[in-house]
């Protein structure tokens, strides 16, 4: 197998060893490379030094890992036990969703049981993989850190400044550990990390899906109250069709999210990048959706023409709307607040300001641009009669049969509304015009 060596936190090389080298073996390659007495050599692997007797395999050296070996008199490492022994093998951390714990060496093989992380590969994957957690110096960036204790739930790992260590580089004397990820599907360059997906899991108890009862491995568990499971399938699903119908709830501190599928009270996902399960281009609609959502919740207006939707935050109360170009956004467009067509004076009437456009800019009428007019005249009219706006937000609302007791698609809305006469949802409109 085949170890990245980086010495002294300076110049990396390969070195190619038995997957059953010791660790002793590993200094004497390097210590004849770089013409330094072995004795004098320490071995840094994920925030532990690695004890002479142990074999790369039982320390989950995988092919291509990164090492940091120095060359320094020993300072003082929290890492050492009652005995003086160095600590027998690298971070080896279970952060389990329910019930985090540390998983130590076995006593009896040597051999550690570590737990399969998750993280979004945006590199190369691009998808959901299993994760190597990592450990470096908050200060010189070197993963020369030795750990006083190892992370015992995801806070110790997400929140920084929770655990120290002592940096064994000769010129740096951090001592606040960083903990990051990396892919575990490829080789990774230093400054390669992906995104930790906390909620993603090896599904160890075998529990159903909530939605479709398979038992898939990994899952997704919701942090509500009961913990319920969903396989990624599932998950990418249920993302896709509350996109669809832009049911995602805008908080104003996370973001655009979601709830437990069982709507489970206080069970928003916290960690926004969850939604790359949906893949590159919904996820691209899923931002785009969750900025137009966060300008209409801080008072803005989204720009009407096809192709734009700029944001914008114009002065409450101000009727004319400029969308202004700048920085590639933006298209010069003026338009009404209200009624969003080009701005007029007056009242909104969408079909005196297709008349007054007409009558000033003097178009030339020939026979087939007018049967084209009246094919535009017909899709007006259809969408008219098919779209409403809420009379709540003014987000357009369609009708596809059913009765005129209206609900608004929006969830920071829900304005319940009469499509008849637009007005909040009554006993009168209930008695009179319901199946109108």
């Amino acid at each position: 197998m085949i170890v990245f060596v980086r010495f002294n936190s300076s110049h990396g090389f390969p070195v190619e060893v038995g997957s059953d080298a010791s660790i002793l073996q590993l200094k004497e390659v390097v210590a004849q490379r770089q013409g330094v007495p072995a004795d004098q050599l320490r071995v840094i692997f994920a925030g532990r030094e690695l004890s002479n007797d142990l074999t790369l395999q039982n320390c989950d050296l995988a092919q291509q890992s990164i090492v940091h070996i120095v060359q320094s008199p020993q300072k003082n490492s929290p890492n050492k036990d009652e005995t003086g022994d160095s600590c027998a093998g690298g971070l080896a951390v279970i952060l389990d969703t329910t019930k985090p714990s540390i998983s130590l060496p076995s006593e009896k093989s040597g051999v550690s049981t570590y737990n399969s992380f998750y993280v979004f590969c945006k590199s190369i994957c691009q998808s959901v993989k299993p994760g190597k957690l990592r450990v470096r110096c908050s200060e010189c960036k070197q993963g020369t850190l030795t750990l006083a204790r190892g992370p015992s739930c995801w806070d110790d790992v997400l929140m920084p400044n929770r655990i120290r260590g002592v940096c064994q580089s000769q010129m740096c004397n951090g001592n606040v550990a960083e903990f990051y990820f990396k892919c575990g599907a490829h080789p990774t360059s230093d400054s390669e990390t992906s995104v930790s997906l906390n909620l993603v899991t090896t599904n160890s108890r075998c529990i159903t899906c909530i939605t479709c009862t398979d038992i898939r491995s990994p899952v997704l568990v919701f942090q509500c109250v009961h913990r319920h499971v969903i396989c990624l399938d599932c998950f990418h699903l249920y993302c896709v069709t509350m996109l669809n119908d832009r049911q995602f709830i805008h908080d104003p501190e996370l973001g655009y999210s979601l709830p437990c599928v069982a709507g489970c009270p206080d069970s928003l996902i916290k960690e926004l990048h969850h939604f790359r399960i949906l893949g590159e281009e919904q996820y691209n609609r899923y931002q785009r959706y969750g900025a137009e959502e966060c300008v209409l919740q801080m008072g803005g207006v989204l720009c009407p023409t096809p192709g734009c939707g700029a944001g914008l935050l114009p002065e409450p109360g101000v009727k004319k709307i400029v969308c202004e170009p700048g920085n590639g956004i933006g298209c010069g467009f003026v338009f009404c607040r209200e009624c969003k067509e080009e701005y007029h004076e007056g009242e909104c009437s969408s079909l005196l300001s297709l008349q007054g456009a007409i009558a000033q800019k003097g178009y030339v009428v020939d026979e087939h641009a007018a049967m084209q007019a009246r094919w535009e005249e017909a899709s007006r009219e259809t969408i008219k009669k098919t779209t409403k706006p809420c009379p709540n937000c003014n987000i357009p609302v369609e009708k596809n049969g059913g009765c005129m007791h209206m609900k608004c698609p929006r969830p920071q809305c829900r304005f319940e509304w009469c499509w008849n006469c637009s007005l909040e949802w009554n006993r009168t409109c209930m008695g009179d015009h319901w199946f109108d």
